[in-house]
């Protein structure tokens, strides 16, 4: 059986990446983070992970992982429910999300 090769930024096992969520999700953490007036670096060592990490994200260069989705959340101080709803908002900027 042939190995696969694992591509920097995706987790064990992926096989895809939907560049249109990675972005949305970056879009939507960007959103937050500068509505805190958070720094990046600071959001970043807040959540402990890498900033550059932290930077390919917000860019949706990288897929994060449910873990890490769980880590930025607990950093902004606000739900994952509230994370994603961003993220959504990102995707579908017409639509009216109820806020949670």
């Amino acid at each position: 059986m042939q190995k696969r090769t694992v591509q920097r930024g995706r987790p064990a096992g992926s096989t895809t990446f939907d560049a249109e969520l990675a972005q949305a999700f970056g879009a939507g953490v960007r959103a937050l983070r500068t509505e805190r007036g958070i720094a990046q670096e600071t959001l970043a060592n807040l959540a402990g992970i890498e900033r550059s990490h932290m930077g390919k994200i917000e860019r949706g260069e990288h897929a994060p992982t449910l873990a890490i989705i769980f880590k930025i959340a607990g950093a902004l101080e606000c739900s994952t429910a509230t994370l994603m709803t961003e993220a959504e908002q990102q995707l579908h900027p017409g639509d009216v999300l109820h806020k949670v």
